[in-house]
């Protein structure tokens, strides 16, 4: 879907949807948009509503109730696919989360495609939810894992990546955008490295989705996951994309109610998918608020969002950049995210001295402990933005800093 980018300023967009935002209190800087977004008041009505009036189950229910609900669950997974641009809302998986999304493709998909010496290739910044599935399978079916280095300003290198991948390649499990370093990925380029030798491309999709206009097709990827919460919605559930046939192809990874065709002592027959891989009663509400957080989302504009975004890293860069003390890590143009370090003191101790002073980053190994080894540290603070936040948040930091160093001396 095509969109309108307007100019807007870095305080612009944040002032305007602030208000939307009831949990982010007058005089709180919540910088930690990447780990979850706060929630519109849309959002919370739509969960509300989901509970309050027109809850029931979906797909089991003859009354009429059960049939609305399901109707609503299903246009649920219809707004995702249109988000995203997949073929068919059948494409839509929906779980618990991005962590659940990857580990069906590594348990369904991987686990009964790749034989001994095949070889799987992430990035030296994966999320460990982009690592950890992938070193159970291999260690399971007799792989092995290959990792792409990074570029001198920290974005995964794709030259290297050409470089080094080969037929015995079958998966390639990449970030779209970098929980760490906001690094953002060429995702249509590495589609096509992956291709070229026969292998699959899943991306992590967690950090694009909230400030990146998203179209699996355009990319060609062959999996895509991202979660509700980082997107403005519930937690507790979460999307796979894959192409139609993969899913076609792959067989169940849990077992339950809903995704059957029949079952009986003698041998069960499973249901097509989507219905395949959601066992169990879903998570009906949190599709709905899912569906709700996309529309505002779409609503205000993502290709603004992500404008908006650039304006404040930028500005917050500059102002963190000619502090003496302060190193920061990534590439100047990342999306929505900047991590840092103050010389001689403890991300830990960073966080907690913001804090008192109402500024809220993430401070820690963001689940990203070998890209921590690869930069020398121990953890990182991680200051990142969402669509509430201002101008006026950035300034709150950078005294929150100066402040930290004054302690510290």
């Amino acid at each position: 879907m095509s969109e309108t980018v307007v100019a807007l300023s870095a305080d612009d967009l944040g002032r305007r949807h602030r208000a939307d935002f009831p949990a982010i209190p007058e005089g709180w800087a919540y910088l930690d948009s990447a780990v979850t977004a706060q929630k519109p008041q849309v959002v919370i009505d739509a969960i509300a509503r989901g509970y309050d009036s027109s809850y029931a189950s979906v797909h089991r229910g003859v009354y009429q109730r059960s049939a609305d609900m399901t109707l609503a669950y299903e246009a649920a997974r219809a707004r995702t696919a249109r988000f995203i641009n997949a073929r068919a809302p059948e494409e839509i998986v929906f779980l618990r989360g991005a962590t659940e999304a990857i580990n069906l493709v590594a348990q369904s998909w991987a686990a009964t495609t790749l034989k001994p010496g095949d070889r799987i290739l992430l990035s030296a910044l994966e999320h460990h939810s982009n690592i950890v599935p992938w070193q159970l399978v291999a260690e399971r079916v007799g792989a092995a894992i290959d990792v792409v280095p990074l570029t001198e300003d920290l974005r995964i290198d794709l030259d290297a990546m050409a470089a080094m991948i080969t037929p015995a390649h079958k998966l390639v499990a990449l970030a779209h955008v970098s929980n760490v370093l906001g690094s953002v990925l060429d995702a249509r380029r590495a589609a096509a490295i992956a291709h070229s030798v026969g292998a699959k491309l899943l991306l992590d999709g967690c950090q694009a989705v909230p400030r990146l206009p998203v179209d699996v097709q355009a990319i060609g990827c062959d999996f895509y996951v991202f979660s509700s919460h980082k997107l403005y919605g519930p937690t507790g559930i979460g999307v796979l994309w894959a192409r139609g046939e993969l899913l076609a192809a792959m067989p169940p990874w849990q077992g339950g109610g809903a995704m059957i065709d029949r079952v009986s002592f003698a041998g069960t027959t499973f249901a097509p998918p989507p219905a395949r891989f959601e066992a169990g009663t879903p998570h009906i509400v949190g599709a709905l608020g899912l569906a709700a957080a996309i529309d505002y989302v779409e609503g205000i504009g993502v290709a603004n969002i992500h404008a908006h975004e650039a304006a404040l890293v930028a500005e917050a860069r500059a102002a963190l950049g000619a502090l003496n003390s302060v190193t920061l890590f990534g590439p100047e143009d990342s999306a929505g995210i900047i991590s840092f370090a103050v010389q001689g003191v403890h991300p830990h101790d960073v966080g907690t001295i913001l804090d008192e002073a109402g500024v809220a980053i993430r401070a820690g190994h963001h689940c990203a402990q070998p890209l921590m080894e690869l930069l020398g540290v121990p953890a990182t603070a991680r200051a990142s933005f969402g669509i509430y936040s201002t101008s006026a948040d950035v300034a709150a930091l950078v005294r929150g800093i100066e402040r930290v160093t004054r302690i510290f001396g």
